[in-house]
């Protein structure tokens, strides 16, 4: 097994000091126009940061369980070497860009990760609004571990992904240099990413990397200022209905669908998929034995 180091343990004490720096940074030199901090948001992203963190624990092993299994299963194998782990940071970004695609627009994918976007502010507290049901998220990296990539190499690249994308859930941060902007994921990005805006929405989903969205024609640069949470906001500071909030609608939906299809279109479709609307009854011609109208004569005068 490789001897990785716990990226996401390991980069705590960072976490606390820049928000903190945030904080102070806010309150000494604050904008108006900003979403800025709320203590009790802050408290729930907080929260929902410390569940995620028991929760992964519990999926976590189903998960390497059935990982394990495949990566003994295949006969390929990656090296984790000093020129092999950015090629496989650069793999596990790509596969991320799909599996956070994915999660915009399947519905019962999204039930997990609309709770990242419940937040109406967007400071490094945001951050930690980490969803509890972290097992939709493992498919997606399937292909890596059947071409020999191991499972504590895949966790260390997610858990590298994860603390990169701390640094820009900020508004402290404007526009970076237009190199550094093409390439890389940044705040300006990611602001344009959590708006509830139509034309941010579903948008920017990169990791790391900013290029897959430029690629797969996802991108959109920050051009009016992003209003942030969701397009039906949930207004709760509850965590167990912050976590709960969407597979709860999805269960009230399938209690009223009328058919399997509408069943499968609230689990499977969009979040804002519809049933089509029952197409009207053609007019009924009169048949054998109708009664039909006189016909209308002017009388004379």
């Amino acid at each position: 097994m490789p001897n990785l180091p716990d990226v996401v343990l390991w980069s705590i004490p960072a976490f606390v000091l820049l928000t903190v720096v945030e904080m102070v940074s806010v309150r000494v030199h604050p904008d108006e126009d900003a979403a800025g901090y709320e203590t009790k948001d802050a408290a729930t992203s907080v929260g929902m940061g410390l569940g995620s963190m028991a929760f992964d624990f519990l999926w976590k092993i189903p998960i390497l369980a059935v990982y394990t299994a495949l990566y003994e299963l295949t006969p390929l194998r990656v090296p984790v070497l000093w020129w092999t782990v950015p090629l496989l940071l650069l793999a596990q970004d790509f596969f991320y860009y799909w599996s956070h695609r994915g999660h915009h627009v399947i519905r019962i994918l999204w039930a997990c990760h609309v709770v990242h976007h419940s937040s109406e502010k967007f400071n490094l507290t945001t951050a930690l609004r980490q969803p509890w049901t972290t097992w939709t998220v493992w498919p997606f990296y399937v292909p890596l571990i059947a071409l020999g990539v191991h499972p504590a190499a895949l966790a260390f690249c997610s858990s590298a992904n994860l603390v990169y994308q701390f640094w820009i859930h900020t508004e402290r941060i404007d526009k970076l240099p237009r190199a550094f902007e093409f390439v890389f994921n940044t705040p300006s990005h990611h602001r344009v990413h959590h708006a509830s805006q139509g034309g941010y929405l579903d948008r920017n989903f990169g990791g790391i990397l900013i290029v897959w969205d430029r690629l797969f024609g996802s991108f959109v640069p920050e051009t009016d200022r992003p209003v942030y949470g969701l397009t039906k906001n949930i207004r709760t500071y509850n965590p167990i209905r912050v976590a709960t909030h969407e597979y709860a609608a999805i269960a009230r939906d399938l209690r009223a669908a009328r058919s399997w299809r509408e069943r499968a279109g609230r689990v499977f479709g969009g979040p804002g998929w519809q049933p089509r609307p029952p197409e009207p009854a053609p007019a009924s011609s009169p048949g054998r034995g109708a009664p039909t109208e006189a016909p209308v004569t002017e009388s004379a005068a």
